[in-house]
């Protein structure tokens, strides 16, 4: 039975182990062989479909903010954003956007679209009815992207999990469990930004702690093009670089990796720069409104996988999430709370500032701090219930 993790400690108590490694009198080679064929088969089928439910959901709840859909955005539609109108901050999110137009003028999706049978068409995706759509081909572009973000980060939550030498099945749990919770953190808006925003955090979460700091530059300038917050999120990967790195290789690293973010986001800054609205939001009326009127019911409920949750903002979730991070808290390695110290230091006052009352889905630098302190409460939960099952047997 694996041993509970040591408070505070430099690193996790949960070693990782072969957990099909041969014994003495164990199975044959090939039979380890096919356990660990097995295993991969189902980890790719579970998150499949986790990764799958969580953007139908996310899909069906906002669409890409274009009109006649229920998550409708004046403004920041997908037309706006495809054509460059879009108001700012919006607007400088362009990842999805710019890769759309490059594919749409020199592939011929279109083409090869408009030789699919209607039939086709409609048990794939509505997203697939283009001629309903402005940008058609832009939007397929996008709509195939998002859920290959999607896909590939929820392995990728799956390998920071074990890269914490979390054991695999916990990882994949977690995995699961995050993605699903996914539709439900954003309560007032989500965007075509979102899926690449967590698949970014989450691989060079995923990098930092099993590589050098230096393979994290592509994902740092793929992640300002996603979106340009995700410079301050590599201040939070300090702590993660120091778990193998000395203190001054981990801070250059953090300094090239923002140097590379605000390299990549300027340009894009200035070319929208007569765009209309501002490089922020202000927010901070909205949240004072929201704390000194906590019982407004609109703030309690929201609408996710086509049914009525109460609201991830509302009191009693809120209420869960804090004893979860209580609870996740003892039993987290020093590391990881290095870094979510850093984490709730930038992100909690720039929410309260910028960001709508009630939308968890902006404090998104806490993502991965929030995916371990799952794994963490998950893991004590399954080793609880072994040493109840060994007792008893004993």
């Amino acid at each position: 039975m694996t041993s509970s993790p040591t408070r505070g400690a430099s690193s996790s108590a949960y070693e990782e182990q072969d957990v099909f490694s041969p014994q003495e009198s164990g199975p044959a080679p090939e039979k380890l062989r096919g356990s660990r064929l097995y295993h991969h088969i189902c980890l790719l089928l579970v998150l499949i479909v986790a990764s799958a439910a969580s953007f139908s959901a996310f899909y069906e709840k906002w669409h890409f903010r274009e009109q006649g859909s229920r998550g409708f955005d004046p403004g920041v539609e997908f037309r706006q954003m495809i054509d460059g109108s879009a108001r700012r901050p919006y607007i400088y999110r362009q990842l999805l956007p710019a890769t759309a137009n490059w594919l749409a003028r020199e592939l011929p999706i279109e083409a090869i679209s408009s030789r699919l049978p209607q039939r086709a068409k409609d048990r794939v995706s509505a997203a697939f009815d283009l001629p309903s759509k402005a940008y058609p081909v832009q939007y397929l572009i996008v709509y195939i992207a998002m859920y290959l973000s999607a896909l590939l980060a929820s392995f990728a939550l799956y390998r920071v999990c074990t890269a914490a030498n979390l054991p695999p099945p916990t990882a994949a749990f977690t995995a699961v469990v995050f993605m699903l919770l996914f539709p439900l953190i954003g309560v007032k808006g989500g965007y075509s930004f979102d899926f690449p925003e967590l698949l970014f955090m989450a691989l060079a979460a995923w990098i930092a702690l099993t590589l050098d700091w230096w393979w994290v530059i592509p994902i740092a300038a793929l992640g300002a093009w996603n979106k340009e917050s995700f410079l301050l999120f590599m201040f939070t990967l300090y702590p993660l670089f120091r778990r193998r790195s000395t203190r001054l290789s981990s801070l250059l690293g953090v300094a090239v990796l923002v140097a590379i973010c605000a390299a990549v986001y300027l340009p894009i800054r200035l070319r929208f720069a007569q765009n209309p609205g501002s490089a922020v939001e202000w927010h901070i009326h909205d949240q004072l409104d929201f704390f000194l009127h906590p019982f407004q019911f609109d703030t309690w409920v929201d609408r996710s996988y086509d049914l009525i949750f109460p609201a991830l903002s509302s009191p009693l979730p809120m209420l869960f999430l804090a004893w979860t991070v209580w609870r996740g808290w003892r039993l987290i390695p020093v590391w990881l709370k290095r870094h979510a110290q850093i984490a709730a230091v930038i992100n909690i006052p720039l929410y309260l500032l910028f960001c709508q009352p009630g939308e968890l889905r902006d404090l998104s630098l806490l993502f991965i701090a929030f995916l371990l302190i799952i794994a963490f409460n998950l893991q004590e939960w399954i080793e609880s219930v072994n040493s109840k099952r060994i007792a008893s047997v004993a």
